[in-house]
């Protein structure tokens, strides 16, 4: 918790850190929206599944570009700017009238979210290097955070019985807040390095994480898709328990992340990751009975098990020597959201033709892939 009271205790801190948790209030308001949208234009789970690929989409097609505008701009101003960026696209998908409009609409939120989360990584990591503090992993739960008040909105869809105003008053807070402490951030500029060229003898240290990162956020989004749909039609949850399986995920993440850097600092990276690998399949293993509350409790324990697989990677691709912490984080952040980009699609294939409880079963073989690769890794490092 030493992270969470520096964070608290300094609003140099805070800031970046509420940016974390502003992209997620804002994508998590949109993810509990997803099966009312779902109804609303009528589409399959295949054609959901497509779109959600179009939001993929939009943060993939960004990587490229992102080191370069933050290095022109400085990555101070870029974060500042994707969040406002982000709050605008973020109204988009509720408007959207029909499918197509939505897929456009996702590919822009995308896009936005994608510049805001490379630049708030790289922002952290450029502190960290110049405090010479460590508060990523709870900056990454600041992130959790914001889905965890995201998730507390669903409470509000039966009340407000509005998905646009909802999504106004989410943006609203996000503004807020960060107006109030974008100075304590804006200024800051990367540190410039002498770079070698980009070559493949400099990804190689890169190559297992992203293979990590790439298995983990494809899982993390899998689950912040379809946990509610899977609440919803294979355990026959009630709907006022649909969100509880995305909320319990995001506590859980809040909390591991909150204290991951304590328990990374003891135990290790690797031993970390593979810890949260093997939560993540017990995690699994209890949504795949589905019994509405072990599934619940199921989805908890993958947001435990999965909370501080992200920000390991991230701090490491940052902190690569001869590389830009701006490309470092872009490498493993694209490893990360190519699968973020493959998941919908594919699971929303096995939901149509086969099952949602298919798509859960690949879900569970990834968390064997992931401990797969720590071992790979361990075995690299000795």
């Amino acid at each position: 918790m030493k992270s969470l009271k520096l964070i608290l205790n300094n609003a140099r801190y805070f800031g970046p850190s509420w940016v974390f948790a502003s992209i997620n209030i804002l994508f998590g308001t949109w993810a509990i929206y997803i099966p009312t949208v779902k109804d609303t234009l009528d589409i399959s789970k295949s054609e959901l599944g497509i779109a959600i690929f179009f939001l993929a989409l939009g943060v993939f097609t960004i990587f490229p570009f992102a080191s370069t505008i933050i290095n022109r701009v400085g990555v101070g101003k870029s974060t500042f700017y994707g969040v406002l960026l982000s709050c605008a696209a973020a109204m988009l998908p509720l408007l959207a009238p029909n499918y197509y409009v939505l897929m456009a609409a996702l590919f822009l939120f995308g896009a936005s979210n994608g510049i805001t989360d490379i630049s708030m990584n790289t922002l952290v990591t450029e502190i960290e290097k110049k405090d010479k503090v460590k508060f990523m992993a709870a900056s990454h739960g600041f992130f959790s955070l914001g889905g965890v008040l995201a998730g507390m909105g669903s409470f509000l869809i039966g009340p407000l019985s509005n998905p646009v105003l909802h999504m106004s008053i989410a943006v609203l807070l996000v503004l807020v807040v960060n107006f109030i402490f974008r100075r304590k951030y804006i200024s800051e500029i990367a540190e410039k390095i002498e770079n070698e060229p980009f070559s493949f003898s400099l990804l190689k240290p890169l190559l297992l994480l992203g293979l990590i990162s790439f298995v983990a956020m494809g899982s993390e989004g899998a689950i912040v898709d379809w946990s509610g749909l899977y609440l919803k039609e294979i355990t026959m949850a009630p709907e006022a328990l649909w969100g509880l399986g995305f909320l319990g995920f995001q506590v859980t993440m809040t909390l591991g992340r909150f204290l991951g850097d304590g328990i990374s600092e003891k135990i290790g990276s690797i031993k970390i990751v593979a810890l949260g690998a093997v939560l993540a399949i017990v995690g699994y293993v209890l949504v795949l009975t589905t019994d509405i509350y072990l599934s619940i409790i199921g989805f908890a324990l993958n947001g435990l098990g999965f909370s501080v697989m992200v920000p390991e990677v991230f701090r490491i691709g940052g902190n690569v020597k001869g590389v830009d912490s701006s490309k470092g984080i872009a490498f493993i952040a694209g490893s990360g959201y190519a699968g973020f980009l493959c998941a919908p699609p594919i699971l929303g294939f096995l939901a149509e033709n086969y099952s949602l409880t298919r798509s859960f079963v690949v879900l569970l073989a990834c968390g064997f892939l992931i401990l797969l690769f720590t071992l790979l890794l361990k075995r690299k490092k000795a």
